[in-house]
């Protein structure tokens, strides 16, 4: 629910909270489809309504279009042209209180392939997707996370033992990694999971305890939108164009 944004969740669903004037949603979607990835299910919950809403009025909201009222059936022309003809976009409604492993098992009747992808509707990287593919399946286990360098919010001090500062360091790259989604799953992830799953803790520590999950380090960009200062930093750097996530022309 995003109570942590409650500035924007408020009024709208997270992935729905604008970049650039675009969804964070988007942003995401266009990332896997820069690699190959194009059919998209989407696991609703919270104000999901507006996300159906949004991609029902897809053309109409992306393109200049003349509308002829004057006839018993409306007949619209779209003047212009998007990307994203060939995203299939499956909108599944998975509750509102459900949990991350939960959200998942319900869409498993409308996956048909060996192998899928997953991740959150709040964060974007500047991940090869096809390499974390690759890798997945190179290590051959039934889950693959991707773990990423986070950053410190603070600076670190480092002191001397007579209490001088030794160095300090504005917000420092943090050593240990943090899962950022981007999930790669074989279909027997769906054993380890049931409608109130959290993805997060069971069914990954057991995935793990099996041997069965491996992690693809990214050392590149990655950035949630979690707090209000996130979505203004990330509309910042859009304003700025510094945008390493937008690896899409």
């Amino acid at each position: 629910m995003g109570t942590r944004l409650r500035e924007e969740t408020e009024f709208r669903p997270k992935p729905l909270i604008e970049i650039g004037g675009r969804p964070i949603l988007w942003h995401i979607m266009k990332i896997y489809s820069h690699y190959g990835f194009n059919s998209f299910i989407l696991c609703l919950g919270y104000k999901g309504a507006m996300i159906k809403e949004y991609f029902l009025n897809y053309e109409c909201m992306n393109n200049d279009f003349t509308i002829n009222l004057g006839s018993s059936r409306h007949s619209l022309i779209f003047h212009g042209s998007h990307t994203e003809w060939n995203w299939t976009v499956t909108l599944v409604d998975t509750g509102l209180e459900t949990m991350t492993g939960g959200r998942i098992k319900k869409t498993e009747k409308y996956i048909d392939s060996e192998i899928f992808l997953a991740t959150y509707g709040d964060g974007v990287a500047d991940i090869d997707i096809a390499q974390l593919v690759e890798f997945h399946k190179e290590k051959g286990k039934i889950a693959t996370v991707t773990g990423f360098h986070p950053f410190s919010r603070f600076g670190v001090i480092e002191a001397t033992p007579d209490s001088l500062v030794a160095r300090f360091k504005e917000k420092p790259l943090l050593e240990g990694m943090i899962s950022g989604g981007f999930f790669v799953f074989n279909r027997k992830i769906f054993d380890y999971l049931d409608e109130n799953s959290i993805l997060e803790q069971e069914p990954l520590a057991q995935l793990a305890k099996d041997g069965e999950l491996a992690v693809y380090q990214h050392k590149g960009f990655w950035k949630s939108m979690d707090t209000y200062r996130d979505f203004l930093e990330l509309n910042k750097m859009w304003a700025e164009q510094d945008t390493p996530w937008k690896v899409w022309k």
